[in-house]
């Protein structure tokens, strides 16, 4: 899917949904963004199966997505929205005090495009949820990077995973790599001497030949392919 496409218009307000069992979570966060400009809540879920029916009705733009919550966990919940037709442009955001590997490599499995420990400070939330409104995926944070290197460190790129990429052009190819390292759009084309908009293309048609529904599942997959090794 092409950001531009997923982003909201550049004059929209960011629609958020908070989803999470802790009602003194949920006044905090609806707190911080009701007073930033350009962002509006427009729902709160107490559990996954609740996220779910909100996401639905609301549209939001961005779901901020807590992982321990009854009915359906918050990955679970993440999953659901992938799925469900009509809520492709819905982005999952997930808040959680668990940083542990398998959460983060779930969440993005399930379709989340962001990952945040929620003790990040306001100014790191709130240019969370523009980064993700914006068809982009939560890349910047070190922990994202690192704890999905983690994981995978000692997996072996099987005949498999090869089989996968040979869908994919050279070119496509190396800039899966650059994804995968967490470059921009931008950067990827200074690297390659790629316009933006080309580097979009070619983004573009490595989530559609490889299944991805963002950019956090390239990342995801550039790792589990072996064509990005996790730094020591």
């Amino acid at each position: 899917m092409n950001a531009a496409a997923a982003s909201p218009s550049s004059d929209a307000r960011v629609r958020v949904l908070l989803a999470d069992d802790e009602g003194l979570v949920r006044s905090g966060f609806r707190v911080l963004l009701d007073l930033e400009d350009g962002i509006t809540v427009v729902g709160e879920a107490t559990n996954g199966a609740e996220a779910v029916e909100r996401a639905r009705a609301t549209r939001p733009d961005v779901v901020l997505m807590d992982i321990r919550m009854p009915r359906l966990d918050g990955i679970q919940a993440t999953a659901e929205i992938a799925r469900t037709p009509g809520l492709e442009q819905v982005r999952v955001l997930i808040l959680t005090t668990y940083d542990t590997d398998e959460y983060v490599f779930d969440a993005l499995q399930a379709g989340a495009s962001g990952f945040l420990l929620k003790d990040a400070g306001p100014a790191e939330l709130l240019q969370a949820i523009r980064v993700i409104a914006a068809g982009e995926a939560l890349l910047a944070p070190r922990i994202t990077r690192r704890l999905i290197g983690q994981f995978t460190a000692h997996r072996k790129a099987a005949r498999a995973a090869e089989d996968r990429l040979a869908v994919l052009t050279q070119r496509e190819r190396e800039v899966l790599a650059l994804v995968g390292q967490g470059l921009s759009n931008h950067d990827i084309g200074a690297e390659l001497f790629l316009s933006p908009a080309t580097v979009r293309t070619h983004v573009s048609r490595a989530m559609a030949k490889l299944g991805a529904r963002d950019r956090a599942q390239l990342v995801v997959i550039a790792y589990r392919t072996g064509l990005v090794s996790p730094a020591p």
